[in-house]
């Protein structure tokens, strides 16, 4: 077995990790929450409230910057991207309308700049 073959499954393992990770996360903060709120005056919000998704972002925080500073960067952008983006379209997939789909892109994007963002700092400091 060549030397390469470990580190390899090492990466693999971390990108499955960490999507694991995220879809467990996401349900633990994001999947509960389905009903969206009234207010007195008819207006609807949610279904989630800011504490839910900051919630979320710190928690995800801890295992991509693990797995960032093990410069396993693949693992903890690609995986968390893939995680999140699979339990956002789960989650919001019996829209009616089809405009989940906008949303579900938006979570992709936007945890795929994150992360490389902050794995990329984090790879960088050590």
């Amino acid at each position: 077995m060549s030397q390469g073959q470990p580190r390899y499954a090492a990466h693999v393992l971390s990108v499955l990790v960490l999507a694991g990770v995220s879809l467990a996360v996401w349900a633990a903060w994001l999947g509960w929450d389905q009903r969206r709120d009234v207010h007195p005056d008819g207006s609807t919000t949610g279904p989630y409230e800011a504490w839910q998704v900051i919630g979320l972002v710190l928690t995800l925080l801890l295992p991509v910057c693990w797995a960032a500073s093990r410069h396993y960067v693949a693992g903890a952008v690609l995986g968390t991207t893939a995680g999140l983006t699979l339990a956002a379209y789960a989650d919001w997939s019996d829209d009616a309308s089809g405009l989940f789909v906008i949303g579900v892109g938006l979570v992709m994007i936007g945890s795929l700049v994150t992360t490389a963002v902050v794995s990329a700092v984090v790879a960088a400091m050590k």
